[in-house]
């Protein structure tokens, strides 16, 4: 620790860091354009000019560094006209446009205008102007109003892994583009929007939407992935007009996906708004809550069945299971996603992700996942671990394109068996040696594996210091795990089948195909083409209009809140059922995670300290049954589509002009049929496999 002086206030600070970052800890804000946490230090606005006691000019707080008894001196008189003759440089070219500019009421410029600027302009000439660029349907782009603080050149770079935005030009000249016109192709892109402290760089969907003070906003949890980024929501009336990111360093820090950022249209498109029956002339009729309620009275005391998928909360779920162990030969609980993950994952040590990518060593491996896909807020971070530190990352099963440089090793699982036990040398001396190595298994390879966990244990007793990721492609994954709910059974026969919030796949088609039942209920919040073969069709609420609990793949137990009613018709499954069985001494909701919320960090933390290690030990221990290759399917990642990947997005209709712009030049691709028709078939797969 060093003492070093700001504004006549002694403070104790480590060394090696900034005037900004000492003056940051010490609850001083020093204004600035240009730099950022997250960012390299560019060091090019000169917003931050701070002055340093005998010093002859004041000096940029961003890159200089402290020293001991160093004098700082932030609110001079010296300096407040520094920073005054910065924001008239700043506004020599800028446009007077901030009443149509959506970045007014959150722009830093105007902030800082208000704080440090002058009352008049002494520039009577022509301003500089700008073209605007294009890059793509996300982002839209004034390019007059840039102040070309490279904090978009950086993120591209250093975080995003896409060398997309470049600087044109020296001096008053610069432009920032990406040289020739090009969609940004990056799972991350949308965060520049954020990033950018102007307007230079805005929300294409968002462009006119409304104002900040005119916004309601809500917090709640992304559901695109499996690690349950927090965001808030912001809202007029029932429509959502845009989602940001919530900071939370120990689940997304202060970054989310461009499938989280912009789904937010299809809460109101291609709804389900009504009640819906199936008459004997096979046509469906409108109804209302009361004749429903009657029909699925009499429907549901039969043999029934309910197929449901993560998309179900575990209040939900748990009600489902109380029902299938108090009458088991007349309610059945199914999974609809049919996967070797068998063995509950309670049994299992819970992780931080953020904490074990940070406690990385040297080695990572990937066996069989692309996380850029599967998980892009994870892929980010652990590029960032790899761009500022040496680590060596092996990829088994299907080479991919990361963002970053891996070691590519084989698609025959043999060799990764051989390697698991050591009989490689080169693999062998490379990864064995790591303190601290991570592994993530991708959601592809559950189909390789009878079961997975017990495939997880095996690894667990050869590397004894690793930490190991169930990469999960979808959100509240888990949960289906801790209840144990069964895989779907093809050769069911039921009297009822409730299908609820699942999505169109081929083998959900073979099921209604060759298991017609005599009544089904179509329980979703879109509509679709397997819902015109049931007999009942219910609207559900989306999970911006309902309020529920989900896990993510770390188990961290999060909370949505009710944010609107854009549906009065949509019900939950579990209210449904509620109101028709009318089950005695239900006890209510799973209280286990009542009171746990995505912010509360420290219950999710004593759950750490309080994991019972010993009788995992015992359990692990207890478990004799080596895993078994299932060789029935070859090595390939099953949604290859990034932007849609599940019946809500695929209903947006801003991803899916993303996805139509990635695909745009392929003529082989039919881009207004369904998104679901392009799953890489098993037979092409099979060739490289």
């Amino acid at each position: 620790m060093i003492s070093i002086t700001i504004d006549d206030f002694e403070i104790f600070t480590k060394p090696n860091i900034s005037i900004l970052e000492a003056c940051k800890h010490a609850g001083i804000n020093i204004p600035r354009f240009c730099y950022h946490e997250t960012l390299s230090v560019a060091g090019n606005c000169r917003m931050c000019l701070v002055e340093i006691e005998n010093g002859e000019k004041p000096v940029a707080s961003c890159v200089t560094e402290i020293e001991e008894g160093m004098i700082i001196l932030t609110s001079t008189p010296f300096v407040k006209k520094a920073r005054e003759n910065v924001v008239e440089t700043l506004l020599l070219s800028h446009p007077l446009d901030c009443p149509i500019c959506d970045q007014a009421g959150e722009c830093d410029l105007q902030d800082q205008t208000k704080i440090f600027g002058s009352t008049q302009s002494r520039y009577f000439f022509k301003k500089n102007t700008a073209e605007d660029k294009y890059f793509g349907p996300l982002i839209k782009t004034i390019m007059t109003r840039c102040i070309s603080c490279t904090r978009c050149v950086r993120y591209s770079t250093e975080i995003a892994g896409e060398d997309f935005f470049g600087t044109l030009n020296r001096g008053g000249s610069t432009e920032i583009g990406s040289y020739t016109p090009k969609f940004f192709s990056s799972e991350i892109s949308g965060n520049v929007i954020d990033l950018c402290p102007v307007g230079a760089l805005t929300s294409q969907p968002y462009a006119f939407k409304g104002r900040p003070w005119e916004l309601r906003v809500s917090e709640s949890i992304d559901f695109t992935d499996s690690l349950g980024s927090n965001i808030y929501v912001s809202y007029k009336e029932t429509e959502i007009v845009r989602i940001l990111p919530k900071i939370n360093k120990k689940v997304n820090e202060n970054i989310i996906s461009d499938k989280a950022r912009f789904n937010y249209d299809a809460n109101h498109i291609n709804r389900v708004e009504n009640l819906f029956f199936l008459t004997k002339n096979k046509q469906f009729k409108k109804s209302n809550w009361k004749n429903t309620l009657s029909n699925l009275e009499s429907i549901l005391n039969k043999n029934t069945s309910f197929i449901i998928n993560h998309k179900t909360d575990i209040d939900t779920m748990y009600y489902l299971k109380y029902l299938n162990n108090l009458y088991p030969e007349k309610f059945q609980v199914y999974r609809a996603e049919n996967n070797n993950r068998k063995t509950n994952l309670y049994l299992n040590t819970q992780i931080n992700i953020s904490s074990a990518i940070d406690a990385i060593s040297d080695s990572v491996l990937f066996l069989s996942s692309n996380p850029k896909i599967e998980n892009a807020v994870l892929n980010s971070k652990i590029r960032f671990k790899a761009k500022n530190e040496t680590i060596d990352i092996y990829s088994f099963g299907i080479n991919h394109d990361y963002n970053y440089a891996i070691n590519f090793i084989s698609f025959n699982f043999s060799n990764l068996t051989n390697n698991l036990e050591g009989k490689l040398a080169t693999y062998n001396t490379n990864f064995y040696n790591s303190a601290n190595p991570l592994i993530v298994i991708g959601d592809s390879f559950l189909n390789r594996v009878n079961d997975i966990h017990v495939f997880k244990n095996f690894i667990n007793n050869i590397f004894t210091k690793n930490c190991c990721i169930l990469l999960s492609y979808n959100l509240n994954e888990n949960s289906l795990d801790s209840l144990n709910i069964k895989p779907l059974n093809k050769k069911m026969k039921n009297d009822t089948n409730v299908f609820s919030q699942l999505n169109e796949t081929i083998d959900l088609k073979k099921l209604i195909h060759f298991n017609k039942a005599n009544n089904s209920v179509w329980h979703n919040a879109h509509g679709s083409n397997l819902g015109l073969q049931a007999t009942m069709i219910i609207p559900s609420p989306t999970i911006y209009e309902n309020k529920q609990i989900l896990l993510n793949l770390e188990d961290r137990p999060q909370k949505t809140e009710k944010i609107f009613y854009n549906n009065k018709e949509a019900k939950n499954l579990r209210n449904i059922l509620r109101s028709t069985l009318k089950i005695q001494n239900y006890k209510g909701n799973f209280n286990v995670f009542n009171h746990e919320m995505s912010n509360n960090i420290q219950k999710y933390d004593s759950l750490l300290k309080n994991t019972n290690k010993k009788l995992i030990k015992q359990l692990n221990n207890s478990i004799t049954k080596l895993y078994t290759i299932a060789k029935k399917y070859p090595f390939f990642i099953k949604n290859k589509n990034f932007y849609c990947s599940d019946t809500f997005t695929k209903n947006s209709e801003i991803l899916t002009n993303c996805f139509n712009e990635i695909f745009k030049n392929h003529k082989n691709i039919l881009i207004n049929q369904p998104l679901y028709l392009f799953t890489e078939p098993a037979h092409l797969s099979r060739r490289i496999s």
